[in-house]
């Protein structure tokens, strides 16, 4: 059972942002830096990737670890509540992304993704962007 009532659930899921994310744009502002422009989220392509270069036929997701199950601190929790719920919602997350990241690839695309936790420190992550972009 939830620990609060539906409107209070409601807001606090509506303050999480799909777009426009910290990690995200601390990406974006890597990728400008560099001089490459792109375009954002692409609808037309699976996954609708968070960066899109389609000059170079690259695209570049930003995940945050959680929502993605990335294996480190932030992914490796599990939720305290409703775990009947949110573990399968999950791990489906986690398939879908490999389903596009395949689908991009068989389309031509590069793909590179980036890691909220990895975002902590640009200088390490700046390297990874630039030879991917090259």
């Amino acid at each position: 059972m939830d620990v609060l009532t539906k409107e209070q659930r409601s807001y606090c899921m509506s303050r999480i942002r799909k777009t426009d994310t910290t990690p995200e744009l601390a990406v974006r502002r890597i990728v400008h830096r560099l001089g490459y422009r792109f375009r954002l989220y692409r609808r037309d392509l699976p996954g609708c990737p968070d960066i899109v270069l389609p000059r170079h036929r690259k695209v570049i997701f930003v995940h945050g670890c959680w929502w993605h199950r990335h294996n480190c601190q932030l992914g490796r929790r599990s939720p305290k509540s409703r775990r009947q719920y949110w573990l399968p919602k999950l791990q489906a997350n986690k398939e879908r992304y490999k389903r596009d990241r395949r689908a991009l690839q068989r389309q031509g695309w590069k793909v590179l993704t980036i890691w909220e936790c990895q975002t902590k420190k640009p200088e390490k992550i700046i390297g990874r962007i630039t030879d991917f972009l090259e």
